[in-house]
């Protein structure tokens, strides 16, 4: 016999007692369902796999827009690109050594001694992160190699020039020795050569380059550069050209030749043949001049091998008007004020070289900086300009301002006062340069008649 439990029914479902604690639980998970809702709807809150607003790039991207500014000749936006690609990716070596390849060109594009020694210091820093990045890839041994080679001039490494080329070679040699059929070691490590003075080991390098791999841009440049050191400036000329083939925009190549045509017409005995050389420099550096407008740089640098190229011709006139086109580029820099100072002095033209040579060497006031730019005050900002240090590079400019000064100096004026300050600096520190001192003593003996002489 079944016992019939009176607690359970046989013939229908137990309603069960209710649990408050179940309910306040399906309570939450229903607002919490509603406040979600609300705020896909309201776009505060974002569906799952749903796309970002702004794409995230990758480093290969930026990497991609880098080398197609360099292709296109702008030089500091492929800087920057490079910058941002190597920040996505640090271990990234070989990115990180092309960056420092286009810093290292860039700093020839540089107006003063400052300006190219930060660049390369740069340069120099990037290139030793790629080498720990990865340090068994030959193309970054190369690319040290070209850094660390650009690095050793005396004027920006100075005691250190030659510890610094020592490295340089070093790793052109490790470079070739992960592997020996790299082209562009073998082309760094040539110009490399070409700086110590070792011609024949350099033409040795640089042939073997180009048997190798004749389609870089960079292995035309160096043999262009190393027919350049020997003297050979119309071979050269072919080489920087096969270059432009490869990297039509990349101005310093149309710098180089240039400079190189501009070389053959103050070496030629022939008027007619040095004109057509110098309408070639020019054509060359208008070419500079036209890229740089087209891709919106304002690079003050053909501009200035305009200026000497005409100044070269004996006519000045266009030569300052080119050094006041880069001059009104860039108004702060001291180099060009120098260079204006330079043109004024061969056109005789000394009472309007004193003040911009004045602003190379010691700086002026924003209204003596003004007067040199002939300002308009409506348009042109007053600026203070601060003076070059002594160095080679700046050298030219000190015994220049001296030599005008001295030359200039009438009974009641401060100019002999002026003149031998400045000498006094530049026999200090160049005192055993006989070039210099040959130049400086006609000027010194000027101002001794006056009974000026150094304090």
């Amino acid at each position: 016999m079944i016992e019939l439990d009176n607690r359970h029914s046989l013939f229908r479902k137990s309603r069960g007692r209710s649990n408050p604690t179940r309910i306040l639980l399906i309570l939450a998970l229903i607002i919490a369902g509603l406040y979600i809702w609300l705020g896909v709807e309201r776009g505060d809150i974002k569906e799952a796999f749903s796309p970002t607003p702004t794409a995230t790039r990758m480093p290969s991207s930026f990497a991609l827009e880098a080398e197609t500014q360099f292709k296109a000749g702008n030089l500091e936006a492929a800087i920057r690109a490079y910058q941002q690609a190597a920040a996505l990716d640090p271990n990234d070596g070989e990115l990180i050594a092309e960056l420092a390849r286009i810093q290292t060109y860039y700093s020839g594009l540089s107006n003063t001694d400052a300006d190219a020694r930060a660049r390369l210091t740069e340069a120099k820093k990037n290139i030793d992160l790629a080498v720990e990045a990865e340090p068994e890839s030959s193309f970054v041994w190369a690319v040290r190699a070209f850094v660390y080679n650009w690095n050793a001039n005396p004027t920006h490494a100075g005691e250190q020039a030659g510890a610094i080329m020592a490295e340089a070679e070093r790793s052109a040699v490790t470079a070739l020795q992960l592997d020996s059929q790299n082209a562009l070691a073998l082309a760094y490590y040539a110009e490399i050569l070409i700086d110590q003075l070792k011609y024949e080991q350099a033409f040795q390098n640089i042939r073997q380059a180009l048997e190798k791999d004749s389609s870089l841009m960079d292995v035309h440049r160096v043999n262009a550069f190393v027919l350049e050191s020997s003297a050979e400036y119309e071979a050269a000329i072919e080489e920087y050209k096969k270059a432009i083939e490869i990297t039509p925009n990349f101005t310093p190549l149309h710098i180089r030749i240039g400079t190189n045509y501009r070389t053959l017409g103050l070496r030629s005995t022939n008027e007619v043949r040095a004109k057509e050389m110098y309408d070639n420099a020019l054509l060359y550096y208008e070419m500079a001049v036209n890229i740089n407008n087209r891709i919106g740089v304002k690079d003050p640098v053909p501009y200035l091998a305009i200026s000497r190229t005409y100044s070269q011709m004996g006519e000045f006139f266009s030569a300052a008007l080119n050094v006041r086109t880069a001059l009104d580029m860039q108004p702060s820099n001291p180099d060009i004020y120098g260079q204006l100072g330079l043109v004024y002095f061969r056109a005789r033209n000394y009472e309007s070289a004193i003040p911009a040579l004045k602003c190379a060497v010691y700086g002026c006031t924003a209204e003596e900086s003004c007067e040199v730019r002939r300002c308009n005050e409506e348009v042109d900002l007053p600026l203070e300009i601060a003076g070059l240090p002594l160095t080679d590079g700046s050298v030219l400019y000190y015994y220049t301002y001296g030599s005008v000064l001295a030359g200039m100096h009438r009974p009641g004026l401060d100019y002999c006062e002026r003149a031998v300050e400045v000498l006094a600096e530049v026999r200090t520190r160049f005192g055993s340069d006989t070039e210099i001192m040959a130049i400086i003593e006609p000027s010194e003996a000027i101002c001794d008649s006056f009974n000026t002489t150094s304090q």
